[in-house]
């Protein structure tokens, strides 16, 4: 009888050494059951120990995957936290035979996940997310909110070069509530712009969502972190400048709400361009200076304070109040490229148009507006835009 005491103690403490020395493979490392259920529980009665998709030491994980954890004999308990402490969030299946992350990881992070099973059976692995050479931001427009005209884009622009424009388009998300017909175009490596094929329609919701964080983007690059707009068009309100009388003409929904005179670029020196433009950003008072855009002083440049300027392209053309042109308006051209109008009229200008509203140009010398200014886009042709290459069609 003590002999067969001895054997069947011995027998128990192997079984116990053996479970407590177990490696789950890449499921993170065994930790001993807090119980057996009775002197006859072998190894092979018991229920394979919970599955961790991070092998326990693991380098470089991807912060988007999701962790899972898995127990065929149901999970009692699992917490997953950061170097400092802070628990992920994360969720069990119906039955509680799984466990899943739902919030991406930081980089460079270092987690532990502790997870339990219904028998005790206790499995940890601690692991390190990927820090990134380099990562990009991406700054969406229009804000969040906004009423725009039927003339603006979604923009954005990334704070560095991108090269594969395919991964980066198939990151980006745009919805409207009436399924308009856009696509992208890049202006240059660094600004992207969507528009629909034709003017928006009025009352259009829009929503736009860009999914970078944890996203490859080429050249060592990952994304920084998503960003998101929703917008609304307003009513069609579009503006033509013709040069042949001079005139400066505001529709609204069809109808001409007002027209005043204006003077445009002096003739064959600086030529308005003739294209469609888009309204940006309004200012009450603003410097006027030429040397932004490449033109000294000493070259017939000029720093002069204007009122109610409102962009119309990157390259520096405003619509703006220009008290010393009264002489000129609606009978000869004098400006360097904006367009010049009374005080009055560009006071009500400025408070009736909004952002993204159109503007068109025409019967000048001027050519036509590079489509690659940050407000010239609807210069692009259709068959230009982009079909997410490594070769986007900017010049």
């Amino acid at each position: 009888m003590g002999h067969r005491r001895v054997v069947r103690g011995f027998a128990l403490v192997a079984v116990a050494a053996l479970l407590a020395s177990c490696t789950i493979g890449d499921g993170g490392r065994l930790e001993p059951a807090a119980h057996t259920t009775s002197a006859t529980t072998t190894q092979k009665d018991m229920p394979r120990p919970p599955q961790i998709n991070v092998a326990n030491g693991e380098t470089g994980v991807e912060p988007v995957d999701p962790v899972t954890v898995s127990s065929s004999a149901g999970l009692a308990s699992v917490t997953m936290t950061n170097e400092s402490g802070k628990e992920v969030e994360a969720e069990f299946n119906a039955d509680k035979s799984e466990w899943t992350t739902t919030e991406p990881l930081g980089y460079g992070r270092t987690y532990t996940v502790e997870a339990r099973d219904t028998e005790g059976q206790k499995v940890v692995s601690t692991f390190t997310t990927l820090s990134p050479d380099a990562t990009v931001n991406a700054y969406v427009g229009p804000l969040d909110g906004a009423t725009v005209g039927v003339a603006q884009a979604v923009t954005i622009r990334f704070d560095s070069a991108i090269k594969d424009t395919k991964a980066v388009e198939d990151l980006i998300e745009v919805t409207t509530s009436n399924d308009t017909d856009g696509a992208f175009f890049w202006l240059d490596p660094y600004e992207l712009r969507w528009r629909p094929k034709e003017y928006w329609e009025p009352g259009t919701d829009v929503s736009v969502k860009v999914n970078l964080y944890g996203q490859k983007l080429g050249n060592g690059l990952y994304g920084a972190q998503d960003s998101e707009t929703n917008f609304t068009i307003g009513d069609k309100v579009e503006t033509v400048i013709d040069n042949a009388d001079k005139m400066l003409r505001v529709y609204a929904n069809g109808e001409l709400v007002k027209e005043f005179p204006v003077s445009l670029g002096t003739d064959n020196v600086h030529d308005t361009p003739n294209g469609t433009y888009v309204v940006g950003d309004e200012h009450e008072k603003l410097t006027m200076d030429s040397r932004t855009y490449g033109l000294a002083l000493d070259a017939g440049g000029y720093v002069t304070p204007v009122d109610y300027a409102t962009q119309l392209s990157y390259s520096g053309i405003y619509v703006h109040s220009a008290p010393w042109a009264i002489g000129a308006l609606g009978s000869y051209n004098q400006s360097h490229g904006c367009i010049n109008a009374s005080y009055d009229n560009a006071q009500w200008f400025q408070n009736y148009v909004k952002r993204g509203d159109p503007v068109v140009v025409k019967n000048t010398a001027g050519g036509t507006l590079t489509p690659y200014d940050g407000l010239g886009y609807w210069n692009l042709d259709w068959e230009q835009r982009s079909g997410g290459s490594e070769e986007p069609l900017y010049p």
